[in-house]
């Protein structure tokens, strides 16, 4: 493969270990191709897959991605996309506020990205929010993200009402469904699916920050994640697994799923029979999803601070609705029983933990071609540029051409994985 991945941790038996081996991207591109091979050799009882059907897959992304960068200058996919729907960059002023102090504004930012992409978990079909900023109504992501940034513009998440341009447990704990439903527009005619669950999620993070000094200070906030990650060097080098390794090491007791290794959450990391691994971990399939969202847009805010970043490509592809339903919706993969795509299910049923996993897998090898199309190498464009360019605005241009924007299927959402 040619994506790059940390090795494995080795392991035998240890729980440790075990949650180790779960954490790294190697375990979730490792586990997602034994499901591949697996589908491909026709034992899979969901899907089948069709690989005749990825150069036209790839022809289809590499069109929406020269429609939507001309100049082939693609970012990197994350929530700072979101805050510039439109073209209006709202987070300027944030980036302003503190222009004299990169290392604040770096917090700041990784403060914002932190709640931002927390509540960033699908928005269902009958929620918008009307902006300011343009007048218009956004939907979805980019609702999501606009909601969210004007709230933290407004100090909703600060216990420091001299300090609003921050995150901390003072302003986590005060948060209610009412006060985070009022700031989103909530309304019986404007409902947000999983506003409870968002909620529940804000108020572990603040316990969370609280639990590890060591990692968000003593005055705890998300934005402490620069000091530790940056090193003593002149000129820091971060790399993107570390990020997203503290973030599972420090966060994941957040998420509400009972998914655990002896006593330790493993968030969004899900059982499959068909996947084998050393020790406790094995029959685990983790993805991450969330967390590595929030590494991909965490970048942005270590790249502004003047830190090079590594390792990039070690993060996997997003395995959530526009994604995976890229692959279904262009005959990738294929339904064995077609009446599934009228079923609802949940976020640990096998089915939609083997759609995700293929989705990591599958999307590994689409990027090549992609790039094979638009005539670049891996290094002008990384799978975070791939993502964006990308098959993620793919997948909601195939939803809204064939569904009306739906999802390919219905997944119950407590507003916690997707």
């Amino acid at each position: 493969m040619s994506v790059s991945s940390r090795s494995v941790p080795d392991s035998t038996a240890t729980g440790e270990s075990a949650v180790a081996i779960v954490r790294t991207t190697a375990a979730i591109r490792d586990r997602a191709n034994q499901l591949l091979d697996r589908a491909r050799s026709g034992g899979s009882a969901w899907f089948t897959v069709h690989d005749d059907a990825l150069p036209g897959t790839a022809a289809d992304v590499a069109s929406i991605t020269r429609r939507r960068y001309p100049d082939l200058r693609i970012p990197f996919h994350s929530r700072w996309r979101h805050f510039e729907v439109g073209g209006v960059d709202r987070a300027a002023a944030v980036r302003e506020t503190f222009a004299d102090d990169p290392a604040e504004q770096a917090r700041s930012l990784i403060d914002l990205a932190v709640v931002s992409v927390l509540l960033d978990a699908g928005a269902g079909p009958d929620w918008t929010y009307r902006d300011t900023a343009s007048g218009t109504d956004i939907a979805r992501s980019e609702g999501l993200g606009v909601a969210s940034l004007d709230a933290f513009v407004a100090g909703l998440f600060s216990g420091d009402p001299e300090g609003p341009l921050r995150v901390d447990p003072g302003g986590l704990r005060a948060l209610t469904p009412d006060v985070v439903g009022a700031a989103f527009q909530v309304s019986s005619s404007n409902p947000l699916v999983g506003l409870d669950g968002r909620v529940e999620l804000l108020h572990r993070l603040g316990d969370a920050l609280e639990r590890a000094p060591e990692v968000f200070g003593t005055d705890p906030r998300p934005g402490h994640l620069y000091d530790v990650l940056i090193g003593s060097g002149r000129e820091p080098v971060v790399d993107a697994h570390d990020i997203l390794t503290t973030l599972l090491d420090h966060l994941s007791g957040i998420w509400p799923s009972d998914n655990r290794i002896g006593d330790v959450a493993l968030g969004d990391c899900w059982r499959h029979p068909a996947v084998a691994g050393p020790g406790p971990s094995d029959g685990w399939m983790p993805f991450h999803k969330l967390s590595q969202w929030l590494t991909y847009s965490l970048l942005e805010p270590f790249g502004w601070a003047g830190c090079t970043l590594s390792g990039v490509d070690e993060l996997t592809a997003l395995p959530e609705y526009r994604n995976g339903g890229l692959l279904l919706d262009t005959g990738v993969l294929r339904h064995r029983d077609p009446a599934d795509a009228g079923r609802t299910w949940s976020a640990g049923d096998e089915l939609v933990v083997e759609w995700r996993a293929l989705t990591v897998a599958l999307l590994d090898e689409l990027a090549p071609l992609v790039r094979s199309e638009l005539g670049l190498t891996p290094e002008q464009m990384p799978l975070a540029c791939v993502l964006e360019g990308g098959t993620w605005a793919a997948g909601r241009d195939t939803a809204r051409r064939l569904r009306g924007g739906l999802p390919p299927f219905a997944i119950a959402s407590d507003g916690t994985v997707f």
